[in-house]
């Protein structure tokens, strides 16, 4: 059995305040594994990578609340490859804008595409990464 982390070895372990993880568990991002007798929260230590996702999420620039959605949504595997095709069709059709694009154009395509890149490196950086839990 792993051992089980109060709030404050928690948010020591993970780097940030108790308040944060306060917070996370109203919003519904991480969720206690147990409660003591005297209703104290305990979490496992997996916790503490999905909070290095979390913050990660954010530094990519997502909104707490939409980081919460999407951690307790349940995707198929069906939902989840329609979704990396239309992806791959995206890109394929932002290929295209950018080869046709005015010089004018070319400034705001590169920005996009390379804000674009990072969200998608930082998707399989978390992937690998992150416990399933």
């Amino acid at each position: 059995m792993t051992e089980l982390l109060r709030i404050g070895e928690l948010a020591a372990a993970a780097g940030v305040s108790t308040r944060t993880i306060d917070f996370y568990t109203s919003l519904g991002l991480i969720q206690p594994a147990e409660r003591t007798g005297g209703g104290y929260r305990l979490y496992d230590q997996a916790t503490v990578e999905v909070i290095a996702t979390i913050r990660q999420l954010e530094t990519s620039g997502m909104a707490l609340s939409d980081i919460a959605a999407d951690l307790t949504q349940a995707v198929s595997p069906a939902d989840l490859a329609a979704t990396v095709t239309r992806l791959d069709a995206d890109l394929t059709a932002l290929r295209t804008l950018a080869e046709t694009a005015g010089p004018g154009a070319h400034s705001l395509v590169n920005a996009l595409t390379v804000r674009a890149h990072t969200l998608i490196t930082t998707a399989m950086e978390l992937i690998v990464a992150m416990p399933d839990v």
